[in-house]
């Protein structure tokens, strides 16, 4: 595994230790199990595997490569890096500016950027409409390109779909950075529609075996499907990929109910004609997170921690596993726990931050937390968690 250059302050003694020793002890990755870091009146159990995966380490290392070879160049990212405000935030403070929102809206012009300017597209990817952009303003795109090679499967995946004339479907959110960046590209080599889960998933199929006239097709999956779609000739051949931080066990159960509609429509002899039977998408970090977040489920804990960034597509899969066992608080960092009555933490569910009482009504010798973060936070945002949770309870 390659080693990658990251910024001293995104990164943990403590914890590239314990990362080291599990990674002695198990080569191969198929210990799951989590470890235990001790302290005086607290416990943590802690994840397998957490924190910077491939794909943000690539990205990272690429962006503060470029700020320190290009000083006097003007540096923008087309949006967010990754999903983490510490990073991000640092980026804006080194002058990197944001040419779009993560849900695509421009906060700068394109006139104002000129081909002597660097533009790096984020892990995420872009849009070949974008691509298109930056071509025409004759703008570096190869050489300032920090896209996750993992997603860049998932287009190849989608790409040879299309070749194949099986109609893509997409697992993921279709607002998202990623989906949108993989929707462009699967729809310029085949037909495609994006689902965000098992219910959408259902009601797809209401139009593949013709129970809903194709006019309510158009109502309800607007702007989730490519230009012309008709889904009384493209919805016969299909094959699933998704968004590669969706929750393993929602595109496993969305390929499979596919797989199970079609055989149904077309019988078991027919059935590679009408369902391409896809490997999972989902890239290796999402895939470990998730299984060793299940480990830590078969714990016994007082509460759960998560750390990361509220908008983190990977991050919040964690809490969602999390809290069906564990009081999950969800946090960006250790400035949102201010002392042992007050947590504030993101509730992902109603889509705001609230504040709870965290410790002090808990009255036990010894605590024992469950906690992980999710692939783009960094190792040093959950050692100071961690670190700030010692000092509460020890007061």
């Amino acid at each position: 595994m390659k080693k990658f250059n990251i910024p001293s302050q995104y990164k943990s003694s403590i914890i590239a230790e314990i990362k080291e020793k599990r990674k002695e002890s198990d080569r191969m990755k198929k210990d799951f199990s989590p470890s235990t870091l001790q302290f005086d009146k607290v416990d943590f159990v802690l994840a397998r595997h957490f924190g910077f995966c491939f794909g943000v380490e690539n990205a990272v290392e690429k962006v503060y490569a470029i700020l320190n070879n290009h000083p006097d160049k003007n540096i923008y990212l087309l949006s967010q890096m990754i999903h983490n405000p510490t990073v991000n935030d640092d980026l804006l403070d080194r002058g990197v500016q944001f040419i779009m929102d993560t849900k695509g809206k421009q906060n700068i012009p394109w006139g104002d950027i000129t081909k002597d300017d660097i533009v790096i597209i984020p892990a995420f990817g872009t849009t070949l409409e974008i691509e298109k952009i930056l071509q025409e303003k004759n703008i570096d795109v190869e050489n300032y390109d920090t896209t996750c090679p993992f997603v860049e499967k998932v287009w190849n995946r989608s790409e040879k779909l299309g070749q194949d004339d099986y109609t893509i479907i997409i697992h993921g959110k279709a607002t998202h950075e990623e989906t949108r960046a993989t929707f462009s590209h699967s729809s310029s080599k085949g037909k495609t529609i994006i689902v965000k889960n098992i219910e959408e998933s259902k009601m797809l199929a209401q139009f593949i075996d013709k129970r809903l006239p194709k006019e309510k097709f158009y109502e309800f999956f607007e702007g989730k499907f490519s230009e012309g779609f008709n889904p009384d000739e493209d919805l016969d051949r299909v094959g699933v990929v998704n968004q590669t931080t969706m929750l393993a066990s929602d595109t496993h159960e969305i390929s499979q109910y596919f797989k199970e509609k079609m055989t149904d429509i077309y019988g078991e002899s027919d059935l590679k004609l009408h369902f391409a039977d896809t490997r999972d998408t989902l890239c290796y970090a999402t895939n470990d997170n998730q299984k060793a977040t299940l480990e830590l489920m078969k714990e016994a804990g007082d509460f759960a921690i998560v750390v990361g960034g509220y908008n983190s597509s990977n991050t919040i899969h964690l809490v969602e596993l999390l809290e069906q066992k564990f009081n999950t608080f969800f946090v960006q960092n250790a400035q949102r726990i201010e002392s042992k009555s007050c947590i504030n933490h993101f509730d992902i569910h109603k889509n705001v931050e609230l504040t709870s009482d965290f410790v002090s009504n808990l009255d036990k010798e010894k605590l024992k937390i469950i906690i992980t973060c999710g692939a783009s936070c960094p190792d040093s945002v959950l050692n100071q968690v961690i670190e700030k949770i010692v000092k509460l309870v020890n007061e």
